[in-house]
């Protein structure tokens, strides 16, 4: 049984990894068996509806991961301001060492869906809200009142994913860098009042 499990949790990881680097339409089934070492039949064993099927279960793996490192910086600092630069820092590092991102956006996948599949465009929605929430409450958790912090969680994660396009697509970290020194500007007025 456990045999079943893990061909199915390599096929999960192999597509959240392409759709998030690649992108959705550009991401074949086939590519994905190939990176995942499964063989065709399983593919269709697991994800019977197809590739929106497939992608959708792979943007809960792939929000699990990301909540999962962006809760650990959260946690790593009781400051605010040294926790989402910890965030930063991290997505910076992983691009270095990656050349990639590495479970740190779904900006790609949202995109390039958010026209052709409702389905899609609510996961990646609920994605980016469960996102939010967790910046929200690190806020929350620092003194600031709930309706600066809902909307200064938003400007951080429109912000971050900003950057995040922007740093891939020069093919440098400079707009990352960027984010990175303007945190402290962007929260201090709101802290230790």
């Amino acid at each position: 049984m456990k045999h079943k499990n893990d061909s199915r949790e390599k096929i999960l990881i192999a597509a959240a990894h392409l759709f998030q680097t690649k992108g959705f339409n550009a991401t074949g089934l086939n590519e994905i068996l190939k990176e995942s070492g499964s063989p065709k039949g399983s593919l269709y064993y697991y994800f019977p509806n197809g590739k929106e099927e497939l992608a959708l279960e792979a943007i809960k793996v792939s929000t699990q991961n990301i909540k999962s490192n962006l809760m650990r910086d959260m946690a790593e600092y009781e400051d605010p301001i040294k926790a989402i630069q910890s965030v930063v820092t991290h997505i910076i590092n992983d691009l270095k060492t990656y050349g990639k991102p590495k479970d740190i956006s779904l900006s790609l996948l949202s995109l390039e869906t958010y026209s052709s599949s409702e389905a899609l465009k609510k996961a990646c929605r609920d994605s980016f809200m469960e996102l939010q929430h967790i910046y929200f409450n690190k806020l929350i958790q620092s003194g600031i009142k709930e309706e600066t912090a809902e909307f200064l969680s938003m400007t951080i994660l429109t912000l971050l994913e900003g950057s995040i396009t922007i740093s891939l697509t020069q093919e440098n970290q400079e707009a990352l860098f960027n984010f990175h020194k303007q945190i402290d500007l962007l929260l201090r007025p709101y802290l230790f009042k």
